[in-house]
């Protein structure tokens, strides 16, 4: 019962010698402010924005890009570390002298600071390693300069339909949130040099080709609110995906066209090179794919290279396929008999035969008539025009012959031969206007 009630007074000493240390803390904490904050900090509402009553106040703003860490395609968006320093006038914040004071950036919870947020950004934090990076400076003039150092994730949207020859162009927009253009004024305090760092800044994919700012404003339900943008392009380097995708596909079609040097008798070997190169180009697109978005909406350039070339190794094993049943149907010797071109030209002619005496018979009725009619002279000018239409038809039979003569295989063993010059030579003309489109236009 005796230590109950000892444990019971030491407490309460504690107690009360915590609470008189805590108030002497709070009489004191003028006595360690210099005078000259003291004298600002006096009557200063943080809660009210200068020139209340007199206006908006102007927010100069300017940006340092101190690195972009990471450019994502498939969630669209960008994470960059700037350093955010803001401007303006307070006019209760004067004092006499000719020096500014550069404050602990804790002190800045004791005055009004711009309500500045992203626009577009998924996720931000301040850094406080080893404390928080702030940075507050006051002028004699009452004006303010706050500067904190911050790494966010913005939302940037993007149109891969020429990827990778794509260019981007992706936007910082800086906003206020409760304060409409009534009260707070933003611009940028040195034009496009108010945003610096991207000159020097390197980037693993990219190349920053231009940048620039402008000023606007966002329109919502609530009012009209001052908005600051930054642009800047980014360009893609191409040779990544030169030396990943390109070449290996060139090469995998290229390996294509070695089957046909093969003999055709050699059947394991052509169909061997044939289904390794579908293999590995399909391989090959869906690796390219891995590292961009399941969209449909967007047909990017490189599938549709990676397409060209699956089709080019696609049809390198068909036309083994046609030339193969070709030779089944063909099979006692390379050469095609005399006696077979005989029989096709012999009933090619009975055809041409068969049509140009049906016209000589429309011909000779049509003279008959003539004769027993009595016609005139203008009745021979038309005969002499049906003779001569005669003639149409059998030039008509003649190109649908040479048409189809020159689709029918004589010699199964030349597929071989008109397809080492028309793969080669079409898959250089479609390259020539794939890269001439896609750089170009």
């Amino acid at each position: 019962m005796c230590s109950l009630k000892f444990c019971s007074l030491r407490a309460f000493f504690l107690l009360v010698l915590c609470r008189s240390v805590q108030i002497s803390e709070a009489e004191g904490k003028g006595e360690i402010l210099p005078p000259t904050i003291q004298n600002i900090i006096k009557g200063y509402n943080k809660y009210l924005r200068p020139f209340f009553d007199n206006g908006p106040v102007s927010v100069g703003m300017s940006l340092d890009i101190a690195s972009i860490d990471t450019i994502s395609e498939i969630n669209m968006d960008y994470t960059a570390t700037i350093f955010l320093r803001q401007r303006w006038t307070d006019e209760r914040l004067c004092f006499d002298g000719n020096k500014s004071l550069s404050l602990d950036g804790r002190l800045v919870e004791m005055l009004w600071v711009p309500d500045t947020f992203i626009v577009d950004s998924k996720k931000s934090f301040l850094h406080d390693i080893t404390v928080e990076n702030r940075l507050i400076r006051i002028y004699p003039n009452g004006t303010v300069l706050y500067a904190i150092r911050i790494t966010t994730t913005v939302a940037c949207s993007m149109d891969l339909t020429k990827y990778p020859m794509d260019k981007q162009t992706c936007t910082l927009q800086l906003e206020s949130w409760g304060y409409n253009i009534n009260d707070v004024m933003f611009y940028w305090t040195r034009g496009n040099d108010s945003v610096r760092g991207l000159d020097t800044l390197q980037l693993a994919q990219y190349t920053v080709e231009d940048h620039f700012t402008s000023v606007s404003e966002a329109v919502y339900e609530t009012g009209r609110y001052p908005k600051l943008v930054f642009h800047f392009e980014l360009k893609r380097n191409i040779l990544y995906f030169i030396l990943e995708t390109y070449v290996p596909s060139i090469l995998l079609v290229v390996l294509s066209w070695v089957s046909f040097w093969i003999s055709q008798s050699s059947v394991p070997a052509r169909i061997c090179i044939g289904v390794t190169t579908v293999l590995t180009m399909t391989t090959l697109m869906m690796g390219a794919r891995t590292s961009l978005p399941n969209a449909n909406c967007f047909i990017k350039a490189i599938d549709v290279y990676l397409g060209i070339c699956f089709s080019f190794i696609f049809g390198a094993l068909l036309e083994y396929a046609v030339a193969h049943f070709c030779t089944l149907h063909r099979p006692s010797s390379k050469e095609i008999p005399k006696d077979e071109d005989e029989g096709t030209e012999e009933e090619r002619n009975g055809v041409l035969a068969a049509v140009a005496n049906s016209c000589s018979a429309s011909d000779n009725t049509n003279k008959i008539d003539s004769d027993k009619g009595n016609k005139t002279s203008i009745n021979g000018k038309k005969e002499r025009n049906k003779h001569s239409g005669c003639s149409s038809p059998m030039s008509i039979m003649k190109s649908l012959f040479c048409i189809f003569d020159c689709f029918h295989v004589k010699n199964p063993y030349h597929i071989d031969n008109y397809a080492r010059f028309s793969f080669p030579l079409s898959f250089i003309i479609i390259n020539v206007f794939y890269w001439v489109y896609y750089l170009y236009f």
